[in-house]
Parts: structure tokens; C-alpha cells; sequence
């Protein structure tokens, strides 16, 4: 909207802060999808090929709880930077077109759409389980998987087995919904504290700066970031040390150090 003209007032990108998403998205959901995949399948994870859509702090978090779960984990990107990480975090990186031939278990968690689509479908394997943590229920192409399907059927609560003209069945967790908020109950408080702080406190500075913005869109302000952060610290009983003068000056100086 900033780019096409039609924004008509500020607005701060909370959900870019990094006490933000370094942290809520990471450690949120990366617990909480697993704890929604669970509770709707009871699968054992451990030994399982665990598909993960996407690199970012959410497929971060949820790689991490994966694997330690026993789970082998294979990601799948579209960004040569974030497929490098997660090859030298120790993962398999491939394509969608190989993972769906091997993958148990898929989690899409990319914030766009068709990131599971007709052609990955008719190459799983029976009994795979698909799951979305990222966005709408637009990831997993629903409409091309009915469409590839003989009979539709509900076997338990969040689990709808698709039967494939092929035979085959595959399972949809929360009809495609963030399975996290679905099938279990979103993250735990402890994280999203962080979140409601940023949100509260750039409303905060909104109210009192929000005049002499312009209609743009504009990071949360380092301060306000930096100031959730000591506060969660201290909410956790966390001390941290301080700079000392000699230190800030070494820092910020050209002639000394490199």
C-alpha cells in the first residue's frame, strides 16, 4: 500500500521486531506445531522424514524441535541463502518434487500459497501427513488434493484421511488451518509476552509520535526492541553485564582495533 500510494497513516511492522520473530516465531512456533501435529496424531516422530516448507524463523524452530524429537529433517526453499543455512545447520536441503517421495510427515510454513500442490501430492507416499504453520490454509493446495481423491473421510478430531484415486491415503491436520492454533493452543504465554510488549509499547509511541510520521511503514524502533528484551530478561531473573567506558570508546573508534 506505501508502494502504490494508498497507505493513509503509519504503521510499525511489529511482527518484523526481533524480539519478535527471533523469538515467538522461533521458539513459539516451532513448540507449538509440534505440539498441534501431536495432539491430533499421536505419530511418533522419531525415525520419521520430516518435510519442513520454508527456512525462516518459523522453519527454524520447528526444524530444531524436529530433529530433537528424533525426527530426520529435510527442508525445502526457494532462497539460495536460507538453503545454504540450513545445509550448514546439518539438514538435507532438496527440492519439494524429491522431498514428497520420501517425506512421512510435511509442514508447510512459508506464508504463501500451493507450497503442497497436485504434483507433490500424486508423489507421496501412503499415509503421509500434511500440516500447515505458516499462513492460511492457502499452502496446501486443498482444492487439487480433493480433486485427486476418491473419498474423504474424518477419523479422528483434526484428521481428515484423503483416499487418492490411487489408492493411496494421505492425511490433512486442522482442514489446512495453522495446525498450531487448530489442533493445539497457539503458543505459550511465556513467548508471546514479548509481542504483546512490542505491540503495546509502539502503540505507545505511535500515540505520541504518530503526528510527525509520514504514511509509511517503519521498523519498531531500536529502543523499544532493546527495552522488551531487558525486561523479559529481567522478568526471567537474568542478569547481563554493561559496556565500559574504555570498551564503547575501543568500539566506536577508528584507531585502534580493526
Amino acid at each position: 500500500m506505501e508502494a502504490e500510494g494508498v497507505l493513509r497513516y503509519p504503521i510499525i511492522a511489529v511482527n518484523d521486531a526481533k524480539t519478535k520473530h527471533f523469538f515467538d516465531n522461533r521458539y513459539g512456533t516451532g513448540q507449538s506445531t509440534i505440539d498441534g501435529i501431536l495432539r491430533a496424531t499421536n505419530v511418533l516422530l522419531a525415525g520419521k522424514n520430516f518435510v519442513v516448507a520454508g527456512y525462516g524463523w518459523c522453519g527454524r524452530g520447528l526444524a530444531m524441535r524436529a530433529h530433537g524429537m528424533g525426527a530426520n529433517v529435510i527442508i525445502t526453499e526457494v532462497d539460495p541463502l536460507k538453503a545454504l543455512e540450513a545445509v550448514m545447520d546439518g539438514y538435507r536441503v532438496m527440492p519439494m518434487a524429491e522431498a514428497a517421495r520420501v517425506g512421512d510427515i510435511f509442514v508447510s510454513v512459508t506464508g504463501d500459497k500451493h507450497v503442497f500442490r497436485k504434483e507433490h501430492f500424486q508423489k507421496m507416499k501412503d499415509g503421509a501427513i500434511l500440516a500447515n504453520s505458516g499462513h492460511f490454509n492457502v499452502e496446501i493446495d486443498i482444492p487439487a488434493l480433493e480433486s485427486l481423491s476418491k473419498r474423504k473421510r474424518r477419523i479422528r478430531e483434526h484428521v481428515e484421511e484423503y483416499t487418492l484415486k490411487t489408492g493411496r491415503r494421505l492425511f490433512l491436520l486442522g482442514e489446512g488451518r495453522l495446525v498450531n492454533l487448530a489442533a493445539a493452543e497457539g503458543h505459550p504465554a511465556a513467548v508471546m509476552d514479548m509481542s504483546f510488549a512490542n505491540q503495546a509499547l509502539t502503540a505507545e509511541y505511535l500515540k505520541k509520535s504518530g503526528t510527525k510520521l509520514k504514511p509509511k511503514v517503519y521498523s519498531v524502533p531500536e529502543k523499544i526492541d532493546k527495552d522488551v528484551a531487558r525486561l523479559k530478561l529481567r522478568s526471567m531473573g537474568v542478569k547481563i553485564d554493561r559496556l565500559t567506558p574504555e570498551q564503547k570508546r575501543y568500539l566506536a573508534s577508528w584507531q585502534e582495533g580493526t
